[in-house]
């Protein structure tokens, strides 16, 4: 049976319907943290890519923020970039190389993995990280739920 543009154009949209939701569905709940003695207590995902991006370096109650990420290459990091910023590896690079180049700034730190960023965050109320919900604990805050 021959289909017709239109059939072709409702099975395509359904397919990508279906992988979309399929790789959502595999994907890890995100959660970005402050230290649970911050004063800031929900962040947008606007606010949050503003931060690590280098758009701002204040919260937006005003107190310095200093994003801290995974290493470079980590599935998180790029999933976080992806889902909160919009942005891939190679626009993520692109992005820094014209930060740093114009003297607008400099990439985040880093940490080794979830479990220090959780550490680091919780010592340390200007600073704002991301881990997978399932690393959360009473020594930092979730400003923002990433699915």
């Amino acid at each position: 049976m021959r289909r017709g543009p239109f059939q072709r154009l409702v099975a395509g949209a359904v397919f990508f319907l279906l992988a979309g939701a399929g790789a959502q569905a595999g994907a890890a709940d995100l959660v970005v943290i402050v230290s649970a003695r911050s004063q800031v207590n929900a962040l947008r995902p606007d606010q949050v890519a503003a931060i690590f991006l280098g758009q701002t370096a204040r919260f937006p109650d005003g107190d310095e923020a200093v994003p801290l990420d995974l290493p470079l290459g980590s599935p998180l990091r790029n999933e976080f970039y992806e889902r909160v910023a919009n942005k891939s590896p190679a626009l993520l690079k692109a992005h820094w190389s014209k930060m740093v180049f114009t003297g607008h700034g400099q990439p985040p730190g880093e940490a080794r993995d979830s479990a220090a960023v959780r550490r680091r965050v919780a010592e340390n109320p200007e600073l704002i990280g991301y881990i997978e919900r399932s690393a959360l604990d009473a020594s930092v805050r979730a400003v923002l739920v990433v699915r």
